[in-house]
């Protein structure tokens, strides 16, 4: 892989480069994948509501992660402050190294459910979910958007902002855009809604004491250097999962690297992982998530279509070994 980038961006030290916890993607596998390829990256779960956790049997089922993925923030979804309390403590327990809230999500079933993004009109809520999961000792933020359908009032925004800052959340991860509750499906509100990238800057210039985040249509190397320079850290989100290698150039540009990522490295690395799992990893559980590993290179179409012949009755090293000769046409020779 080749990237040109520009020098080394000033004084990001102390910027936060993370990848957005994305329902059905952003799983153990996924994360471990992106661990490989960006070892600077902060890097979220998928949201998992309380219930699953509190009242579930098997908790290990969703907490469970590989050391290797670390830093990893756990996201949870919910409306319950005593049941946000004892997920956080199953969080510390199990090792993560922050709890996240999700104010964001704006699916049919998490309106029913009445979190996510529902819980922007309920700022004295949120701040009481923040405070239980403050409790447990973890470092707590809530990623949340500006708005609610097609309101545009930056000062509601601030509002909400404040009011939560006002108990023990110092950390806020803004999508900047809008949810839109009606006429919109989750996916369709991840690119509709219209950006407001300033109202984050402006929020960072309101509340100087506060860490924010930006997350939404960071796509470019340019785009990330921009705001970075405005906010205190970015999260990406669809562009990290369809074009992995993105994150290396943000590295890159960051100066975390000196050089772009091997992709025979992290592919032998991959197999010694999928070799470690055995037959508790069938193939397509990990090759779903490696589709964009030759992301706009020659032979990305070629990539895709093999991954595509990964079958549940295999277990990914399998499906590995056995097509040794296909993988070394993309230079991933299994040793």
């Amino acid at each position: 892989m080749t990237a040109v980038v520009s020098a080394p961006l000033a004084g990001n030290s102390a910027k936060t480069l993370s990848v957005a916890p994305m329902l059905d993607w952003t799983d153990r596998h996924c994360r471990y994948f992106l661990r490989l390829i960006c070892p600077s990256c902060v890097l979220y779960t998928e949201m998992i509501h309380t219930s699953a956790l509190v009242l579930g049997k098997s908790p290990e089922r969703y907490l469970a992660f590989t050391a290797a993925e670390q830093p990893l923030i756990l996201q949870l979804g919910g409306d319950d402050p005593e049941a946000m309390a004892r997920a956080a403590v199953l969080a510390r327990d199990y090792g993560y190294a922050g709890v996240n809230l999700n104010v964001g999500c704006p699916s049919t079933r998490v309106q029913r459910g009445n979190f996510g993004a529902c819980l922007m009109l309920a700022p004295a809520l949120v701040r009481e979910i923040v405070d239980a999961l403050a409790g447990s000792g973890l470092p707590v933020s809530v990623k949340h958007r500006l708005g609610l359908d097609r309101q545009e009032d930056y000062g509601q925004l601030a509002d909400f902002v404040a009011q939560v800052a006002a108990g023990s959340c110092r950390h806020f991860v803004v999508h900047a855009r809008n949810a839109w509750l009606r006429g919109l499906s989750p996916a369709a509100n991840r690119t509709i809604p219209p950006l407001r990238w300033d109202w984050v800057a402006r929020l960072k210039e309101d509340f100087p004491g506060l860490r924010f985040e930006l997350n939404g249509g960071l796509d470019t190397v340019p785009k990330v250097e921009l705001q970075l320079s405005r906010v205190d850290g970015v999260m990406i989100g669809r562009a990290a999962y369809h074009r992995p290698l993105f994150l290396t150039e943000l590295e890159l540009a960051l100066g975390r690297r000196q050089a772009p990522v091997r992709r025979a490295e992290v592919f032998a690395a991959l197999l010694a992982y999928s070799e470690d799992w055995g037959a508790a990893l069938p193939a397509p559980r990990l090759t779903r998530h490696l589709h964009g590993f030759f992301f706009g290179e020659p032979g990305a179409n070629a990539w895709r279509q093999f991954l595509g012949c990964a079958r549940p009755d295999q277990s990914a090293a399998q499906f590995f070994r056995e097509n040794s000769a296909r993988l070394a046409q993309f230079g991933l020779t299994p040793q």
